[in-house]
């Protein structure tokens, strides 16, 4: 693209300018979980719109009951340009245990580690980093061309790392001014230092708690046992019975709506060269779980799981106690792939455990929320321009993976907006995000900035 040369030139030529600004929006302690640092979040959002005003968005905060949001839009170079939105989030997590930091998280700072240059300290990578990367692709075409290929919207929130208890109202109060023609989310990483990624799957989540309750009290196991029904051992038997021997959920229509994977995505996949060493190995284990005869990445990234996160009942204190609980607990989470039903899958479990159940015992139910798997279609065109134009920038080829996790944003947008989302971000494994000593590489957020170049040229160029 010989047309974007001058754009990526003006990013490269003012990557210094763009670290500082980066740096000035790091100093803020935009902590969203601790409401002494509500002032730092509104300070914050009030940094990002005059930023996004000086490079000719008309863009504003936006008061909800919590921190506010950030809406921004720009007009495309034509009437007939494609419509993006991009989303990112300006709030930080807790700097805590502070005495982990190797310097003030909130000093930041250009450092090199293991011979790669990189910027220190909170949120440089999740998520102000990944978020200035956009906005710096943006004042790179206002630069030289003034103009931008595409249509903008732009919306950063305060409350990501907090739940986003304000983002679902906020979207459905605004679903007119926010809608576009599919959504650009940064919140996500890399293969690797030189492998560019898409992420086109992410799982979603169904999360229960069950009481299983048994005599009116606890029991004194010397008088009681072998006559009185235990509810630790019919909790044991209920999670025990949720997977067959080889590994497969035994819920009723578990599968329901669960598709393999493309043959050329599990080719890729496999070229990847992921192996139970290199990704158990660092936590001490060796052999994957779950379902046989699956690639490890297949476990991980397109298929569906039961675990229980937590078991509680009877005495677990110091010492012994002969005791008969009244009531043992189980904390359980389903993770969920393409076309499963959550509440499908919520309600086969909790049939599947009501059946377990001996006649004089009962058990409560506590839901702990749902949401789908999200899928993107691989034969999308914007699929297929993102992978091109992040090729063209980075090492290697770019690569289509998944997300084993959850992010609900994306399922909001498709949801209330009726839009798909492209995932493309710069993080890395070991940018130890949420932990002590976090940071980004220098060339992830150079090399973003011309990454989001390329995007939205690509993008303006498809239609």
């Amino acid at each position: 693209m010989p047309a974007l040369d001058p754009v990526l030139s003006r990013i490269d030529a003012g990557l210094d300018a763009s670290v500082e600004r980066l740096f000035s929006l790091l100093r803020i302690k935009s902590i969203s979980t601790d409401k002494a640092y509500s002032a730092e979040c509104r300070k914050a959002a009030q940094f990002l719109v005059e930023d996004l005003k000086s490079i000719g968005f008309e863009a504003s905060i936006r008061d909800t009951p919590g921190h506010p949001m950030v809406v921004a839009h720009h007009s495309g170079e034509t009437d007939a340009a494609p419509h993006v939105l991009f989303y990112g989030h300006y709030d930080v997590q807790p700097v805590d245990p502070l005495e982990l930091w190797d310097a003030d998280p909130f000093d930041p700072a250009i450092k090199e580690l293991n011979g790669r240059k990189v910027l220190t300290g909170r949120g440089t990578s999740d998520d102000k980093g990944q978020l200035m990367t956009f906005v710096e692709a943006c004042r790179a075409f206002k630069a030289e061309r003034g103009s931008l290929p595409c249509k903008v919207t732009i919306l950063f929130e305060g409350e990501e790392e907090s739940g986003s208890p304000s983002l679902k109202p906020f979207l459905e109060a605004n679903k007119d001014e926010l809608k576009a023609d599919f959504a650009l989310v940064c919140d996500t990483g890399m293969w690797d230092h030189e492998t560019p990624a898409i992420s086109t799957g992410l799982r979603g989540l169904v999360g229960e708690e069950i009481t299983v309750h048994a005599a009116d009290r606890d029991l004194h196991s010397g008088h009681f046992g072998g006559a009185a029904a235990n509810p630790i051992h019919i909790l044991s038997k209920v999670l025990a019975g949720l997977h067959d021997e080889t590994g497969r959920v035994t819920l009723d229509g578990f599968y329901d709506g669960v598709e393999e994977i493309p043959s050329n995505i599990r080719q890729s996949w496999n070229e990847l060269g992921m192996t139970a060493e290199k990704f158990l190995g660092p936590i001490g284990l060796s052999e994957p779980a779950g379902e046989k005869n699956r690639s490890l990445l297949e476990l991980i990234w397109a298929r569906p799981t039961a675990e229980v996160n937590g078991i509680t009942g009877g005495y677990s204190g110091q010492g012994f106690k002969t005791v008969i609980a009244a009531q043992a607990s189980a904390k359980i989470s389903f993770r969920l792939v393409q076309k499963q039903d959550p509440e499908k899958i919520r309600a086969a479990f909790r049939d599947y455990v009501r059946s377990k159940m001996p006649a004089d015992c009962r058990v409560e139910f506590h839901e702990h929320g749902g949401s789908p798997g999200i899928q993107l279609s691989y034969d999308s065109p914007f699929l297929g321009v993102a992978k091109q134009a992040l090729s063209d920038e980075w090492p290697k080829p770019a690569v289509m993976i998944a997300m084993g996790g959850s992010i609900p944003i994306v399922g909001d947008f498709q949801k209330l907006l009726g839009m798909e989302s492209l995932l493309v971000g710069f993080g890395l494994e070991d940018d130890r995000i949420h932990s002590p000593n976090e940071k980004y590489e220098l060339a992830s957020f150079h090399k973003g900035a011309r990454s989001w170049a390329r995007i939205l040229q690509g993008i303006a160029d498809a239609q």
